[in-house]
């Protein structure tokens, strides 16, 4: 995390993004910033045409700059939904919020 051009390797790929409008992805949140791992996918694919829908799992800190920050990882225009935070496994506010992304 200390290094920003760090970008782990991710075992599996995802074998038809091309299918998909909308991209949901969600990280745990380390001090305002999301996993170097999420750069490496986010680096990976070309998202043109899709909409990109950020979370973040925390147990204190927020989103943080981490939804800005994500922006310049990706490839292709593509449409940002605001990142949003879940902090506590609350199924009906999951589904309320998923309901209304997508």
């Amino acid at each position: 995390m200390n290094d920003p051009s760090a970008r782990p390797e991710i075992a599996g790929t995802v074998s038809d993004m091309a299918s998909y409008d909308k991209v949901i992805i969600g990280f745990p949140i380390w001090w305002g910033v999301a996993p170097r791992i999420i750069e490496t996918f986010l680096e990976s694919y070309d998202f043109s045409g899709k909409t990109i829908i950020p979370f973040c799992t925390s147990g204190g800190s927020g989103v943080g700059r981490s939804d800005e920050d994500l922006h310049k990882n990706v490839k292709g225009d593509v449409k940002w939904e605001k990142g949003t935070q879940i902090n506590r496994p609350d199924e009906t506010a999951i589904k309320r919020w998923l309901d209304g992304v997508l």
